[in-house]
This record gives C-alpha cells, sequence and structure tokens, in this order.
C-alpha cells in the first residue's frame, strides 16, 4: 500500500499518541546488579557487545543519560532485605544496579540487567519507556515472593526436623514474611503507575499507559533451598523443583489478576550461574523454571531467555583460582594431614607467606589485568560482570519485541 504525502505526515503524530510502554523487572540479588560500573569498559573488548558500551558511555567517559528511558527502583536501604526500603528513580542511566553501600548524594555504582534492558526496548520501539524494578538480594520464590494463590507457606519435613518455626514468634515471623516481597512489588507497581510524571517528567497523561512485559530473574535461593526442594534420585517421576515451577506459575496468575493485565507478557531469565559446566542440582533447577513455558495457557505469552550462555569462562577460570586459594587457605588453618601444615607448626606469618607464593603460582600477569577489567563480584552474581548483565538485558528485551 502506497500512503499520500497527508498520511505520512501524520504517521510521527500517530506514534507519539500511542500509550507508554511500562516494563516491570523483579526478582532478587541478580536482578539488583551486581556489576561495578568499574568493569563496563570490558565490553568495548568484545566486538558483540562494544556498540551497546557506546550506548552507555559518552565520549568523555561519562555516563549516558538513556534518551527516552526512565526507571524507578524499590529496593532495601544501602541493599539491606531486612529493614526499610527506599526507591531510586530518574532518567535511565548507569547506577540503578545494587545500593549496597550506596551514598545518596550521588549516582550509583553498579548495575544489573536494566540499562541495556531499557536501551535496547527503547530503540527498538522507537518511543520512550518506563520501567519500574523491584529487587532484593537473597530472596526467594517459595517464601518472600510467594504470591496469594499458593497459599501460606507450609512447613517441610526438614523444618519440622529442625524445628524451624516451633515457637510462637518463629510462626509469627514465618507468616509476615510469606509473600511479603510479592505484595511489595505490586504495591509499587500501582504506586508508580498513580503519577508517572513524577519518575518521567514528560509523560502525557493523556497517552495512558500498557503494562507490556515482566521479566523476572531470580532463583539462587531456592536452588539452593535444600529443605524446601529435597534432593531425588535421578530416576524419580517428580522432577525435583517442580513446586517452584506450580508456584511460579501462581505468581504469573496473581501478577496478571493484581494488576489488571489479563495478557502481560512474561520472561522467565533461567539461572545460568556456572554456565555450561552446572552441576545436576542447577541443571535440575533450570528445567523447572524453563518448563513455565511449557504449561498449555502460557505457551506464547509466557517467554524462556537462558542466561547460561552469557556466563563468562574466561573471568570464572580466574574465580576457580580464588576458589582454590580459599581452600588452601582453610585447610592450611585446620592442618589437614595431606598439605602443608600437617604438624600445625606454620604461624599466621608462615601461612600467609605460603599463601603469597602459592597465589603468585596460579595467577599471571595477564590474568589479574583481566581480573580488574572485567571481574567485581561472586560467581553466584555473575562474577559481577557487566557484559553478561548486559547480554543478559539485551536477550529478555529482544524477546518481548519479538514476542
Amino acid at each position: 500500500m502506497i500512503l499520500s504525502p497527508l498520511l505520512l505526515g501524520l504517521i510521527p503524530a500517530i506514534f507519539s499518541q500511542e500509550p507508554l510502554k511500562v516494563y516491570i523487572l523483579a526478582g532478587q540479588s541478580n536482578m539488583e546488579g551486581h556489576a561495578h560500573v568499574r568493569v563496563l569498559d570490558y565490553m568495548g573488548e568484545d566486538p558483540a557487545t562494544a556498540p551497546m558500551l557506546a550506548e552507555m558511555k559518552n565520549p568523555d567517559g561519562s555516563h549516558r543519560l538513556i534518551p527516552g528511558a526512565w526507571i524507578s527502583f524499590l529496593t532495601g536501604v544501602s541493599g539491606r532485605i531486612d529493614g526499610e526500603n527506599r526507591e531510586v528513580h530518574g532518567q535511565l542511566t548507569a547506577g540503578y544496579g545494587s545500593q549496597v553501600q550506596r551514598n545518596y548524594s550521588k549516582p550509583g555504582e553498579r548495575i544489573g540487567p536494566e540499562l541495556a534492558f531499557g536501551i535496547t526496548m527503547q530503540k527498538g520501539l522507537d518511543q520512550p519507556v518506563l520501567i519500574i524494578k523491584t529487587a532484593w538480594g537473597g530472596q526467594s520464590l517459595h517464601t518472600d515472593f510467594r504470591s496469594p494463590s499458593s497459599g501460606p507457606y507450609a512447613p517441610t519435613e526438614d523444618d519440622i526436623k529442625h524445628q524451624r518455626f516451633e515457637t510462637k514468634e518463629q510462626k509469627e515471623k514465618l507468616v509476615s514474611k510469606t509473600g511479603a516481597r510479592y505484595h511489595q512489588m505490586v504495591n509499587h507497581v500501582r504506586f508508580v503507575l498513580q503519577d508517572i510524571q513524577r519518575v518521567y517528567p514528560d509523560y502525557n497523561p493523556k497517552r495512558g499507559f500498557e503494562l507490556a512485559g515482566f521479566v523476572w530473574f531470580q532463583g539462587f535461593n531456592d536452588m539452593v533451598g535444600r529443605n524446601v526442594y529435597p534432593l531425588v534420585p535421578s530416576n524419580h517421576p517428580t522432577p525435583r523443583f517442580a513446586n517452584y515451577t506450580k508456584w511460579f506459575a501462581n505468581f504469573v496468575r496473581d501478577v496478571r489478576k493484581d494488576l489488571a493485565a489479563p495478557s502481560l507478557p512474561f520472561v522467565m531469565c533461567v539461572m545460568g550461574v556456572s554456565g555450561a559446566d552446572a552441576d545436576a542440582g542447577n541443571q535440575a533447577f533450570r528445567f523447572s523454571q524453563a518448563a513455565i513455558a511449557d504449561i498449555p495457557e502460557f505457551r506464547g505469552n509466557v517467554l524462556v531467555v537462558p542466561t547460561a550462555p552469557y556466563w563468562d569462562e574466561a573471568l570464572a577460570k580466574l574465580d576457580r583460582k580464588r576458589v582454590d586459594i580459599r581452600q588452601m587457605q582453610y585447610l592450611l588453618k585446620t592442618k589437614n594431614s595431606n598439605h602443608e601444615n600437617a604438624d600445625g607448626s606454620m604461624t599466621p606469618e608462615d601461612i600467609q607467606k605460603f599463601l603469597t607464593e602459592f597465589e603468585k603460582e596460579l595467577f599471571t600477569a595477564e590474568d589479574y589485568a583481566l581480573e580488574k577489567r572485567g571481574k567485581s563480584n561472586a560467581g553466584y552474581h555473575y562474577l559481577g560482570s557487566a557484559k553478561t548483565y548486559s547480554l543478559i538485558g539485551v536477550a529478555a528485551a529482544e524477546a518481548l519485541l519479538k514476542n
């Protein structure tokens, strides 16, 4: 179809009247984001991520304010998960990651998936976007993010055996904790949507808004929660983490109901720590996260994004060397019979000298340089790699754009 010059001239005006696209990002510490901004430049060493770095930083090296992208982030004050919450908001830029050790008088120093997600989404839509992010470290789906349809947390056999919820105080604490993050998330989304101009000053209420996508990046606490997900034989008919799939299905239904968005698309970012070499438990958890997309009612509207492909193996090799050093330190202090301090004769000074020499054997100058350029946190935080978090953010955005 050929459009007349008059209609072509109206296209920008038509698009400008579209509802504001709003995206919810939620989860635990990896959605918070633990990549320090000092490792952003590492992205420039890879042709695949160098263009994204250019979107994040100005030519003079300062952090770029992303045109047409705004964010509200609710998390614990200074990164705490057991106290008051605090919101940071404004135009999207670096610094909307974890708020741990944050000096609120200046921009933050960490990023997560939100920065690359916002850049990719805004460019893909060619219109403004608003991100509402809620994330706290160390939070589970089985308790903290447990949604109403999953009912109260039922103590497991392991809980009963170890008397975790026997006293009145323990029971009250469990009740208050169960679902707390779910409700804080929903309430914060509603709060932001009541006055969007507070976060995005140029928002035109006449345009309205559309909840256009929800990205979930969570799972480590559930993956290691043996009390809730006990080990099962490899040939067991029920997957070890089947309840995670069931509870997340309830989570999706409840979010859609509570936010009056029955067709809200979801993206499940499947845990990918350790990459392709993950152990059996990690692989089993990934299976149960991805299984959400196979539920008939969710086919085509709950999307799965694996994150293992973005694991940085070069940085992981360095992290494993650090683990070896910590293990050696532990063994020397415990007088392990298979190591140099079997007789316990080494002084603390001797141990430190030994560890210094041990590290020199493991690390080259190139290793130290790479570690400094690319790694800023532990393995469970994807090594604090800005490159990895950014690739995950891009993948989540692209999944929604293609949907």
